[in-house]
Order: structure tokens, then C-alpha cells, then sequence
């Protein structure tokens, strides 16, 4: 049977409800016998999957990795994800230092192919199954809610900021780079389609104008933690809700023109 997530509402009330109810409905999402199989397969074959080549050709190992990063949509894309697990972590023009989306660089440092290889370290199985886990519990929130499920998706990223040395301007660009999280800021701050045809660097002074404005500060680590977050993924829920609302009286308009 497949565990189901309920929230009931969306926007600013359904998040406050998934807020109260996560811990419980995770808990409840980890003995579904799907993502049981998932992880359980994971946990007896990951000692001997030594190696990307070998990770790739296993397809049931190879979803549950890239679901652990948000990257499930990459499971066609083989020769690519090869690429990244393989690369040289110490070379900056390697691939995976050069994505702008550094979902894979996460990817290939958690698996380090080229490197000491962390595949059997203790605790890696349950770092990949509990990424694997969480990831699952946002997908199927977002069968109901998507908008729900990107600010599930950007509170995770931004909590991975705190304690980041990164300059803000790298860490900017990692906002940039990254599909999901980028959403959220751009509903939030009310931008446009039009923004991502600016070049990267126009992009970034306009982002971070928008968070001086909206948030007080455009310092990633600040906006990352409490209060500051609270009130990113609050303006972001409050827009998408209302732009839901304003294209359904446009179509219920329309619809209302064309059947009288």
C-alpha cells in the first residue's frame, strides 16, 4: 500500500499544516514497502558497487542515488551522470566543479568515485537512504501541492548554507544554478521569465536587490537560517497562491464568455 501525504490545504495554510504534521507523516512514509524495497536494495548492494560504471548499470541503485539529490529526472541521461560521479573533485575545471547546478557536484562528492571512494564507509547507506527518504516525502507532497513541495525543497537547501565559507557571491550563484530553489526566490520576489534572459551578472545584482528589499539583507547565510527563511517561503506561497487565484477567475471568466 502506498503511503499517501495529506495536507488538505495549500499555500500559507497547507504549509503551516505539513509544518505541525512532517515528523509524523515521514515516519509513517519510511515502512511504505516501496520505499522499504527501494532502500533495502540499496543498503545490500551499495559494498559492491564500488565504482560509477557499476552504479550506472544498475538501475535500481542508480534511482535511488539520484533521488537522494533531486536528480531523478537524469535517469536517461547515463553518459552524463557518469561524467560527474567520475570526476576529479580537485580539479575545478572538472565537470562536476563547472555545473552551475551544484546538486551534481553534491552528487559526486557524496559517492567520490575518483577519490577515496565513500561507497563503504560506514553510515554512507544510511546517508543516501535517509536523502532518498526525505526527497520521496517532497515528491509525493508535490502530487498534491507543488508549490508546497519547492518550499520543502528550498527550506532543505537553504539550511545547507549555514555554516558555508563560501563567499555570498558563490553562494548566490549556487541559487542561481539551481532550478527548484531559483522558483522559489522568483516567486517570492515576484520576478518574471524575462529575468533568467539577463546575463548571470545583471541577474545576480537584481537578486540580491530583491532580498535587501523583501528580506533585509542579501546574506544567503542569514536569509538560510530562521526568521529570515520563514518570511521567503511565506511571500513565495502568498504570490503563487495568488497567481493561482487570478488565472482561475481569468479561465471561470473565459469559460463563462464562451458558454453564454
Amino acid at each position: 500500500m502506498t503511503v499517501a501525504i495529506s495536507v488538505g490545504l495549500g499555500g500559507l495554510a497547507g504549509w503551516k499544516i505539513l509544518q505541525r504534521t512532517q515528523d509524523r507523516q515521514l515516519e509513517a512514509l519510511a515502512s511504505d514497502a516501496s520505499i522499504q524495497r527501494a532502500t533495502g536494495y540499496f543498503r545490500d548492494r551499495i559494498e559492491v558497487t564500488n565504482s560509477a560504471e557499476a552504479l550506472i548499470a544498475d538501475y535500481r541503485m542508480l534511482n535511488v542515488a539520484l533521488s537522494a539529490f533531486g536528480l531523478e529526472d537524469d535517469l536517461p541521461n547515463k553518459a552524463f551522470i557518469r561524467q560527474v560521479l567520475e570526476s576529479d573533485l580537485s580539479d575545478d575545471q572538472s565537470l562536476a566543479n563547472r555545473l552551475g547546478d551544484k546538486r551534481y557536484l553534491r552528487l559526486a562528492q557524496a559517492f567520490d568515485f575518483a577519490g577515496g571512494n565513500r561507497t563503504d564507509d560506514a553510515g554512507f547507506a544510511d546517508e543516501i537512504s535517509q536523502a532518498f527518504l526525505n526527497r520521496e516525502f517532497e515528491r509525493r507532497v508535490g502530487q498534491s501541492d507543488e508549490t508546497l513541495r519547492l518550499a520543502m525543497n528550498a527550506q532543505r537547501e537553504l539550511q545547507g548554507f549555514v555554516g558555508r565559507t563560501s563567499s555570498n557571491t558563490t553562494l548566490w550563484f549556487e541559487v542561481l544554478g539551481n532550478p527548484p530553489l531559483r522558483e522559489v526566490f522568483e516567486g517570492a520576489f515576484g520576478f518574471g521569465s524575462a529575468y533568467s534572459q539577463l546575463s548571470v551578472d545583471r541577474q545576480l545584482t537584481e537578486f540580491t536587490k530583491a532580498a535587501e528589499r523583501f528580506l533585509g539583507t542579501s546574506d544567503l547565510t542569514e536569509i538560510a537560517g530562521g526568521e529570515k527563511s520563514d518570511r521567503l517561503m511565506q511571500a513565495f506561497l502568498v504570490r503563487s497562491q495568488l497567481t493561482e487565484s487570478v488565472a482561475q477567475t481569468r479561465y471561470s471568466a473565459a469559460l463563462q464568455l464562451l458558454t453564454s
